[in-house]
């Protein structure tokens, strides 16, 4: 898979983010709500990526900056034909890297608890619980977690 940085309103990334929406209603029964402004993903203040396989978008993930030292994951996903081939994993890593090369020493998330292949993406990837933020902080389907960078910077570095 090939990543790309791209505008969040770039072409591909509309349509992989629609596409997660679409799996939000799904399961929950409605999109995500949360506010977003494509300007949050641009850098410096953010990053969004794509991934490419055979010249299709099938992945996608970005950053955007929450508070002095830390980043917020948003719009994580793998069209279902890509599945289960280590590219939510390759997308997670490449966005811990650049967010820890901006200075970034924390990310954090929210998921929810519908999303159990998500939940246990950022386990095994070491993130743990965090107190809740943002639109969902009162939703008891929502699952809160974040991940210090600065502990994970040998291995990030690595990628």
């Amino acid at each position: 898979m090939d990543l790309r940085v791209v505008a969040y309103d770039d072409p591909d990334a509309v349509k992989l983010i629609d596409a997660v929406q679409q799996e939000y209603v799904v399961r929950y029964g409605e999109t995500d709500a949360t506010p977003v402004d494509p300007a949050e993903f641009a850098p410096p203040l953010g990053l969004f990526v794509v991934g490419y396989l055979d010249g299709e978008p099938v992945a996608c993930g970005g950053w955007r900056v929450r508070g002095d030292a830390e980043a917020e994951l948003k719009r994580m996903y793998v069209v279902d034909a890509a599945r289960g081939k280590g590219f939510a994993r390759a997308v997670l890593a490449e966005l811990e890297r650049t967010a820890l090369d901006a200075g970034r020493r924390r990310l954090v998330l929210e998921t929810g608890l519908k999303q159990p292949e998500a939940i246990a993406l950022y386990r095994s990837a070491g993130y743990t619980d965090v107190p809740a933020f943002g639109h969902y902080r009162d939703d008891p389907l929502s699952v809160y977690l974040g991940k210090d960078l600065e502990a994970s910077r040998g291995d990030l570095r690595a990628r």
